[in-house]
């Protein structure tokens, strides 16, 4: 069985670059979640290309002494092709209403889903029994965490936290899950 530390990044003001850091309070965060899972025999960190996924995890991998290793297929699902949206969680809710649904120049939830799946099962077949954390987004966290929970919906997206973890249990397709963030629940 191996066990996944899925992770949305800590808190960052936004702006329209992928390559935003995290603020202040999300540096805050990511120490806080170091400290939840340091003492889990965790072998391998994985991240988005993105700086915000990368530093939530940056205290972890200190602490325990390994590398952040980038997996292009962790980034965040593109909504559309960067243009303002009026409406953005309008614009989000039709994606979950309708999986197939590429606002242009964006990609579908389907897509992103397929996508961050089957890097999860790859890095399942990958690492057996090797405790992994996997730090990405929130729309990609929650369509991953849909494969193993078809019941997961918009209305779950919408209250993820940043950051948000959840940890789970992958044996051939099984799977447990629970939530491990905000710290206290």
């Amino acid at each position: 069985m191996t066990i996944f530390y899925l992770i949305r990044h800590a808190h960052a003001d936004w702006t329209p670059d992928e390559q935003r850091p995290l603020s202040p309070r999300g540096l805050r965060d990511a120490h806080r979640l170091a400290e939840v899972l340091d003492d889990r025999p965790i072998s391998r960190i994985y991240a988005s290309p993105f700086l915000r996924a990368r530093q939530t995890v940056a205290p972890l991998a200190e602490r325990l002494g390994l590398g952040i290793e980038v997996v292009e297929d962790l980034r965040e699902r593109r909504l559309n092709d960067g243009t303002q949206v009026d409406d953005f969680l309008a614009a989000a809710r039709r994606t979950w209403c309708d999986p197939s649904l590429a606002h242009p120049g964006g990609e579908s939830n389907a897509a992103a889903q397929a996508r961050g799946c089957s890097q999860l099962r790859c890095l399942a077949r990958r690492h057996r029994d090797e405790h992994i954390v996997v730090s990405t987004h929130g729309t990609l966290l929650a369509l991953i965490l849909q494969c193993y929970r078809p019941g997961i919906d918009y209305g779950f997206w919408e209250k993820l936290t940043m950051p948000d973890a959840y940890e789970l249990h992958l044996e051939h397709e099984r799977a447990l899950l629970r939530r491990l963030w905000p710290a206290g629940e």
